[in-house]
């Protein structure tokens, strides 16, 4: 099944509510018919956000979450490094839940962690949408331009 692929702008309202591009909640709804759990009536009721630390949001459909929590689960709370990747992961992540208009509720920490006021741009980016503030996100493109060759060298 395809990703999550393009790119959209949009701004986030008064309230700090973000509209999920209609092409992407149209995966919801693809999903949601594929057995996903976490769904009611065909429909996708909530999404796990996390802040990352290049100060972008990142927006996951629950079955992609459980997947990688399982991952964080079978990390040691003994091993000091594990224990801290798992404190880090879980400190940066919140659960929003999707209203029939298709909007998620950004906390003022998430909002102020990416330098979102109003406008956004969301990147669809196969398992996961990615949240910039749009001139961050141009600043890292163009600082990034030249590394595209690299990097696409490398891992294709």
């Amino acid at each position: 099944m395809a990703g999550f692929i393009g790119k959209e702008r949009h701004a986030v309202d008064e309230k700090g509510r973000l509209m999920i591009p209609v092409k992407f909640r149209r995966r919801f709804f693809t999903t949601a018919i594929s057995g996903a759990s976490d769904v009611a009536g065909g429909r996708i009721e909530s999404l796990y956000i996390m802040k990352t630390p290049d100060r972008s949001l990142e927006l996951y459909e629950p079955f992609v979450w459980n997947e990688m929590q399982k991952s964080l689960s079978a990390l040691s709370d003994f091993n000091p490094e594990e224990r801290l990747l798992k404190m880090l992961m879980y400190e940066s992540l919140e659960t929003v839940e999707l209203d029939r208009q298709g909007r998620v509720a950004l906390s003022r920490e998430f909002l102020e962690h990416a330098g979102i006021t109003k406008d956004v741009v969301i990147i669809g980016a196969d398992t996961k949408m990615i949240i910039w503030e749009p001139e961050r996100l141009s600043l890292l493109l163009k600082q990034s331009a030249e590394r595209f060759s690299m990097l696409a060298g490398r891992y294709f």
